[in-house]
């Protein structure tokens, strides 16, 4: 099928995988070329498992049905409990995507090779009589809904495809999230967090450092957060996708709120990529140093030497504002499974070595779209994406963190102008990030620390 192409518009693709909760569907008759003719769709379609048939009309329609089951001219009915009928488009061509669920599933579908898709019992039929045509019957109860929301009432086909599809069930029905996708969201994110207001006045600004392995998409992660907050993209940190570390300094990062906005409550200090040989990368005993504020901003790492108090700009007595308040380790989520396992036992290192300091920790899981590519279109169903639960819960497990400190994001990499449904998810990072440094400051023993000074 290589030479003929979908009908579908990429729009109407998107509508359909997620009516289906899939991520790819494969073209195997198209009746303009193989004919309307029942015994081809058999020929093609039969044993390919999971298939969804689209009908078109000239009143601009798109509907049609899917079932899990497989085609095989069985001469008897199908039981299939996930089955379903559906409309892409209503008259005119408007996308108005309605789902209509089986109620009958032992006769969801028909499967006898006299007939084309044959749904329910005669709910509907496709290649009717051999024709460019479609049947309907709403009478019986194998799937209730009215014959012109369905199809319009014109029966006359002017194209079927029918496709297999894979990955079925890659979306849940209910998100095990929950989150506003609205611009007030958006709005209300940003404003809880420019208003954010560390609640000692020795700290005016929470510190969280950015690690993670090179590729992972650390310094983006900042550019993007950076971009949300001043309203189109930026690139201030320097990101890029070598197999060395891009980033070769110390840098700390403030972040304003618009162009020339005040900061916001958070400085975002980023490092070396870790990488799986010794010598290479950050070192594990630099972490330290940082984490307790020795290391000055632009300081030159050295993978053969860490910082000491004789190194320039070596910072000899850091107060509580120097020091690190919250790790943010940056994972790319498309590579979880084949994470070496020396890079993997580096993260969990350093997080024990938080953890003895008391530093809390976040995973910001980037490229979830690459998980699951219909995130491209609509990252709105992030939290319904089987996949990306998935490569979360396998997060948590090769770096021993709760699920809950882990958040998806999808990074600006390519697109020129930023998105309010993007925006969200990386300001609830940021949010997140704010939430575990205040719990640091919650364990600090105000009676030890001359410097610490609650706001009245």
């Amino acid at each position: 099928m290589a030479n003929v192409k979908s009908r579908l518009t990429p729009q109407e693709k998107t509508l359909l995988l997620r009516l289906l909760g899939s991520k790819h569907i494969s073209l195997l008759y198209k009746a303009s070329v193989h004919d309307f003719n029942i015994n081809t769709f058999h020929y093609i379609c039969n044993r390919q498992g999971p298939t969804v048939a689209v009908a078109y009309n000239a009143n601009g329609y798109i509907f049609g049905g899917f079932t899990v089951q497989s085609y095989s001219s069985s001469g008897a009915y199908l039981n299939d409990d996930k089955a379903f009928l559906f409309r892409l488009k209503g008259k005119e061509n408007e996308s108005s995507p309605l789902k209509i669920p089986v109620k009958i599933a032992k006769e969801a579908v028909y499967d006898n090779g006299e007939y084309g898709p044959y749904f329910g019992a005669g709910s509907l039929v496709l290649l009717s009589e051999n024709k460019a045509a479609v049947a309907t019957n709403t009478d019986v109860a194998s799937y209730t809904f009215h014959a012109e929301d369905l199809h319009g009432n014109d029966q006359v086909l002017i194209e079927c495809e029918v496709y297999r599809v894979e990955d079925v069930g890659d979306f849940m029905e209910v998100p095990w999230r929950k989150i506003g996708w609205t611009l007030g969201e958006r709005e209300k994110l940003m404003e809880e967090i420019r208003t954010y207001k560390p609640y000692l006045n020795s700290v005016p600004q929470f510190r969280v450092l950015i690690l993670g392995p090179i590729g992972a998409g650390k310094s983006s992660f900042f550019n993007s957060v950076n971009s949300a907050f001043r309203g189109y993209v930026t690139s201030q940190a320097i990101a890029g996708s070598d197999s060395t570390s891009v980033t070769m300094q110390y840098r700390t990062y403030q972040i304003k709120y618009g162009r020339d906005g005040n900061p916001v409550p958070i400085i975002f200090c980023d490092t070396m990529g870790l990488e799986e040989k010794q010598g290479a990368g950050l070192e594990i005993e630099e972490v330290p140093n940082i984490l307790k504020g020795h290391v000055p901003d632009r300081y030159q790492f050295n993978p053969s030497s860490i910082i000491h108090p004789n190194a320039p700009g070596y910072i000899r007595n850091p107060t509580l504002k120097d020091q690190i308040h919250c790790v943010a380790f940056v994972i790319d989520g498309s590579k979880v499974e084949i994470l070496p396992e020396n890079l993997a036992a580096k993260l969990r290192e350093i997080r024990r070595k938080a953890n003895l300091l008391g530093v809390p920790q976040l995973v910001i899981m980037t490229k979830v779209d690459e998980i699951c590519p219909c995130l491209e279109e609509d990252i709105s169903y992030v939290y319904k994406s089987k996949p990306v639960e998935k490569q979360m819960q396998l997060t948590a497990e090769r770096l021993g963190i709760p699920l809950s400190q882990i958040v998806p994001v999808k990074n600006y990499s390519s697109e020129l102008d930023i998105k309010f449904d993007a925006d969200i998810l990386i300001l609830m990072a940021v949010r997140q990030m704010l939430r575990l440094a205040e719990s640091f400051l919650d364990n600090v023993p105000l009676d030890n620390n001359s410097d610490l000074e609650l706001y009245k």
